[in-house]
Formats: C-alpha cells, structure tokens, sequence
C-alpha cells in the first residue's frame, strides 16, 4: 500500500538572550527547511534562556491539538544560562534517546568531539513531539536534514514519527 505525504504542524522556539528575528538564522533555517518540506509553521517565537519562559511556551504548545511537533534551537550547551534540556525533560511523557545519540553521532562527523557538548533531546508531551536542538545553525541543518526531515514523512519507511501520532496518546 503506497504511503502519501501527510504534513505536520511545527511549531519553532529559539531561546537566546540575543537572537531578535533579524539575526535569528537558526530558526529561520527551520522555517525554511519545515515549508520546503511542505509542513505548516503554525507559530515561532524567541524567548530569552529562563527556564519557566521556556516552560511557559512550550506548555502551551503541547496542550494545543493543532500543533503536533516541537522544535526548539538554543540553551541545550553546557554554560550557566543554558537550560533548555531542563525547562523540557520535565514535560515529557518519553524521552526519545535515539534522537540525541544519533544527532551526536551525525555532528561528530563534522564537529568530531565537540559533539559532546551537545545536550540535544527528543521527547513526546501530551502526543508533541520535542526536540530540542543547539543554537548554531549547522546543527539545526544537521538535525532536519538527517534525522527530522525523514521521520516527518509518513513515506519514509520502515518507519516514521508520523505514523505514530495518532496513537501517542493510547492508554
């Protein structure tokens, strides 16, 4: 049975404390890379490197039904202000290990050890998908170009997150 293209809405967060929408690249590499997909940007916003900012947003956009993925990009370093991995884990139902491994395993091909300083997640909340991503924007192409860009296609196979969506929230 031939699978057809199914889109996603995303949703996109860049936290930093300096990022306005003029210099914001890595989010605008996410748009760009979500529509040319065909997915819906349904909301971006930027939000400064506090926890409960973070919290706050993404809360509201896992309780909406019409927004089914999460991307964020920022805050997932090692420094004082980087809190992105902690603002999120507490709001998921599962964390999706594979995705950090991987996206670190695909960034030491070009960033070799510096990868270890990624603290890149994946999740589910309330049937939303998260994934947390680093600020610069060779890691967001990275991770969209090889790991999300696929798993957001229900003709990928053998399998891929869009077909799960509509049972992630079975008890």
């Amino acid at each position: 049975m031939e699978k057809h293209f199914i889109p996603v809405n995303i949703a996109l967060l860049t936290i930093s404390d300096t990022r306005t929408s003029d210099n914001d690249t890595s989010g605008k590499v996410l748009k760009e890379r979500g529509i040319d997909a065909s997915h819906h940007i349904v909301s971006q916003q930027i939000v400064p490197d506090d926890v409960y900012k973070i919290r706050a947003i993404i809360s509201q956009w896992i309780a909406d039904p019409d927004i089914q993925a999460v991307i964020t990009t920022g805050g997932t370093g090692l420094t004082g202000r980087d809190g992105t991995p902690e603002a999120v884990k507490v709001l998921l139902d599962k964390e999706i290990e594979g995705f950090g491994e991987l996206f670190r395993q695909i960034s030491y091909q070009d960033i070799r050890t510096s990868t270890i300083q990624s603290r890149a997640i994946g999740g589910v909340a309330n049937g939303t998908f998260i994934f947390c991503l680093p600020g610069s924007t060779g890691a967001c192409k990275t991770a969209w170009d090889d790991i999300l860009k696929e798993q957001f296609d229900a003709r990928h196979r053998p399998c891929n997150f869009v077909e799960l969506m509509p049972r992630l929230l079975e008890k």
